[in-house]
């Protein structure tokens, strides 16, 4: 009689039993057995029947349950009221973020990449901005739009809220500064922190909401007073999560560090030290981390050399530094204050390329010929020594002729020259590239001696700027060949080619326009570049600016070989700005491994593709992060500025038109606010979405982007960021002209080279 066949061991059922055996002592049922099971068990088992169906012994009990709460906070399954397992994705329900909006709605960002589901204000009480939750999709709003409810909370991002304090008897609570965040926050007694009426402080969050009952938390630091000066970067840091205190383990290697390069340190570079590199800045920068040197050449070309700040030579991987710069992504730089990415002691030190010092750095050669093409490209470690630390404004002056600037810099004059040269060749090169180039407006806002604002000014751009720029890009465009020529992977700077339903749009509303210059169906950037020159004398060059710039996709840095569409470049990375980007730092180290495997002979050891993604992703967030919280803090000032000049009547240029007004930049003193659609006049005004406009019914009266208004500040809400005026209304009130210049797409030494304005 033939003996009953035995039941497979876990061993032999479960694919990844090898994997888990050789993280665990012991092993239990892996998450995709675990999946499996449940698909083919067809509905919802409870934890006691996969303890018995997976063989879990008594002592290994504990160690299935976590895994069962790690696939539940990671959305793969989810545990019903029955407390029964059940696959999420068989349950309809769809995992994702919530996106607040400050009106109280918010949407769910599915991780799918499927569309996005609205939450309506009801459902939003139970949730707040960032959290990770299943959801599940119920029917469709008034508008079409697929309609979400919250299933479950799978994680809170939110820990802490900075917000302003309120005391009414024996009530307290919190109203957030993060407007996305709707709910106020009942205020738990600590008996070590007495916050005052008004005052800004950091609550720590203890109980979240559930629909019914408010959040709560308790004071863990007192800010200040709401108008403090300098309380507008304290709320953005805190509200964007901004890592600003240094860790003690960063402290530490810190201070091993010394002031100057040690001689062991500068043996075996090349010696760059008899260069007359200069670096070229901001009056106001104190980290300097890129110096520059041309030379013509006999054949009428140039020889250029970039060297950028050997910052991979101290700041190691996996060291308490690396992990620190890593977690900021980036340096932030606010009105006043930066928030940077490595310690002084390298920031304004080691690592900044002060003139008549010696540093190390990462050389950049390259061969150029006359119309600033480059042939040839070699990449080195090197030792230098800055000879002048000039402004922006200094080496414009002295291009322009200034004679006293000319007399005292007499023996760096032919250098300047030569990389002014340099610069007119590069430009030739931008146009013949097609690179797209916009007339935008930045600005910048200067202080008083009491730390009051003064006034907010434009942001001037001049050639020095240029000059730098295009030897920026150059260096970081050889980084990326660098790269593709070994198929070495690494972080690259894509700016993807817009999307076929946003040049559609735009195709469609040039044509309505009348612009002559066809848009094909997959434009190159030089195609856009044409249209941008060709209508720039347009009286709705403005408008037709601002469309092609909202067509544009946003760049990000991802492991896979991209090109960039506005620069026109076929690949693109940042090797120039190590100090403040940790992506350039990776590129440096890149660079030396290679060159290291050069002279070694050994074979290079490529970094982990999926590493590198993950880091990408993380510096596009920490990039997109440093936008946001310098935008609020500038908005902040901005309102501030304007606080005591209600009534006050300014001349004005529409920039943007919605549903319910336009928004106005002031020309004085370049501060935008809105214009509500009541306050247009009398008359029944209509959005025109099509044509960015909007129109009257009875007097057909228009008020496009671009064009001319005056208006008058109504009121000014400091707590909201919100500024608003009304129309002054005149009989035959003259056209305003536009006051367009040619500005930075990148702030002073605290943007990514070369960016296009949305695609930065």
């Amino acid at each position: 009689m033939p003996e009953p066949e035995s039941t497979p061991s876990l061993c032999d059922r479960d694919p990844m039993y090898a994997r888990e055996k050789e993280k665990y002592e012991h092993p239990i049922a892996s998450r995709e057995y675990i999946l499996a099971y449940l698909q083919g068990h067809g509905r919802p088992v409870t934890l006691d029947r996969l303890l018995e169906e997976l063989e879990v012994s008594e002592e290994d009990h504990e160690a299935l349950r976590r895994r069962l709460r790690a696939m539940e906070r990671d959305g793969q399954i989810v545990r019903n009221r029955r407390g029964a397992y059940g696959i999420a994705e068989s349950m309809e329900l769809i995992r994702g973020t919530v996106s607040a909006h400050p009106d109280g709605f918010g949407f769910l960002v599915r991780d799918d990449g499927g569309k996005d589901l609205f939450m309506s204000p009801r459902e939003m009480r139970r949730v707040l901005h960032g959290d990770l939750i299943l959801g599940r999709v119920v029917g469709e709003d008034r508008r079409g739009r697929l309609e979400g409810a919250v299933v479950r909370v799978l994680e809170h991002t939110l820990h802490q809220v900075v917000g302003r304090f309120f005391s009414d008897a024996s009530v307290h609570y919190v109203v957030p500064e993060d407007r996305r965040i709707s709910q106020e926050f009942a205020v738990v007694d600590n008996p070590g922190l007495q916050p005052v009426h008004g005052q800004i402080v950091v609550l720590e969050v203890e109980k979240y909401p559930d629909g019914r009952n408010l959040p709560e938390g308790r004071v863990t630091e007192i800010l200040g007073e709401h108008m403090a000066p300098g309380m507008e970067v304290e709320i953005a840091v805190r509200t964007y999560g901004l890592p600003f205190h240094w860790p003690e383990a960063v402290v530490a290697e810190s201070g091993t560090l010394s002031p100057e390069v040690p001689e062991e340190m500068k043996q075996g570079r090349k010696d760059i030290r008899d260069l007359p590199l200069v670096t070229i800045d901001g009056a106001d920068a104190r980290d300097f981390d890129d110096a520059v040197f041309a030379e013509r050449q006999a054949n009428g070309g140039f020889h250029l050399h970039v060297a950028i700040a050997d910052v991979a030579s101290y700041v190691t991987p996996d060291s308490a530094l690396d992990a620190e710069a890593r977690l900021r992504g980036n340096s932030v730089y606010f009105p006043r204050r930066v928030i940077p990415m490595l310690p002084e002691v390298l920031s304004n030190g080691l690592c900044s390329l002060n003139p008549h010092v010696d540093r190390l750095c990462m050389l950049c050669e390259m061969e150029l010929d006359a119309a600033g093409n480059i042939s040839r490209f070699r990449f080195s470690r090197a030792v230098m020594r800055s000879r002048r630390r000039f402004t922006y404004d200094e080496v414009a002056a002295i291009l322009e002729g200034d004679p006293e600037l000319r007399e005292q810099d007499q023996e760096m004059v032919p250098h300047l020259e030569t990389l002014h040269a340099l610069f007119l060749a590069l430009a030739q090169a931008r146009e013949a590239r097609g690179t797209i180039e916009f007339d935008t407006q930045e600005s910048r806002i200067l202080y008083n001696d009491q730390g009051r604002i003064d006034s907010i000014v434009p942001l001037h751009r001049n050639v020095a700027h240029r000059i730098v720029e295009e030897c920026m890009l150059a260096a970081n465009v050889c980084a990326a060949q660098f790269f593709r020529i070994h198929e070495f992977p690494m972080l690259y700077r894509v700016h993807p080619e817009p999307s076929a339903d946003r040049i559609e749009d735009l195709r469609r509303f040039l044509g309505e326009l009348g612009v002559p210059l066809r848009v094909p169906t997959r434009p190159r950037s030089g195609d856009l570049a044409k249209i941008l020159e060709q209508t720039r004398e347009r009286s709705d060059a403005s408008l037709i600016q601002t469309v092609i710039l909202r067509s544009l996709s946003q760049a990000y840095y991802t492991v896979d070989t991209g090109v960039h569409f506005g620069l026109a470049f076929p690949a693109y990375t940042h090797f120039t700005s190590p100090i403040r980007r940790y992506p350039d730092l990776l590129v440096h180290r890149g660079i030396q491994a290679l060159l290291d495997a050069a002279s070694s002979g050994h074979p290079v050891e490529f970094p982990a593709a999926g590493t590198l993604k993950d880091l990408g992703q993380h510096c596009s967030m920490t990039e997109r992060r440093a936008d946001e919280a310098t935008r609020e803090a500038i908005q902040w000032l901005k309102c501030e500025f304007m606080l005591d000049r209600t009534g006050s009547e300014f001349e004005g240029i529409i920039t943007g038109v919605t549903g319910f007004g336009l928004f106005v930049a002031l020309q004085e003193v370049n501060v935008e606010g809105l214009v509500h659609i009541s306050t247009l006049g009398e008359d029944y005004y209509h959005f025109d979405s099509q044509h960015y406009r909007i129109v009257g019914e009875k007097n057909r009266e228009t008020f496009q982007l671009g064009d001319g208004i005056r208006v008058r500040l109504v009121q000014v809400n400091l707590d909201e960021r919100k500024i608003e005026f009304e129309r002054v209304i005149e009989e035959k009130a003259a056209r305003i002209p536009r006051k367009r210049r040619r500005t930075p797409r990148t702030r002073e030494k605290g943007k990514s080279e070369g960016d296009v304005a949305t695609a930065s």
